[in-house]
């Protein structure tokens, strides 16, 4: 189970994925930010009394690319190591391509819980739930 200190900041443009990823991942210790936009974005990573522990980021957002987030992100001192799930339906190579060349992790929408739990889990170094558990 993850330490209740660790922050998530789930940035995506579908409401309905922080609806249903909030609940999930505060059940298992996280503490959960949602942002649906890249400035919403930036302002929770520019908070300092809410400092971001790991990202899940879409890449297709009303204003603009996450891709370009995730660049500014590796061009930072503060943020360069800052562990990064690229959540996306894209099928565009060059994009993924570029995402884990910044060392973002790939996951494809639909995915599992399950699947995004052990990502998460593996990205921060926390200890995942056993298979089978229900979180």
């Amino acid at each position: 189970m993850a330490s209740p200190a660790r922050h998530l900041l789930v940035v995506d443009d579908e409401p309905h994925i922080g609806l249903l990823l909030r609940p999930h991942l505060e059940r298992l210790g996280y503490q959960v930010s949602l942002a649906r936009t890249l400035a919403h974005a930036r302002a929770a990573l520019a908070d300092t009394h809410a400092p971001v522990d790991g990202m899940l980021l879409d890449l297709h957002l009303p204003d603009g690319s996450g891709l370009d987030l995730l660049r500014e992100l590796r061009a930072a001192a503060t943020t360069e190591r800052l562990p990064v799930i690229v959540l996306t339906a894209e099928g565009e190579e060059r994009v993924l391509r570029e995402a884990g060349r910044l060392g973002a992790e790939l996951l494809t929408k639909p995915f599992s819980p399950t699947k995004l739990t052990a990502r998460i889990a593996g990205m921060l170094g926390d200890v995942s739930p056993e298979p089978g558990e229900t979180p």
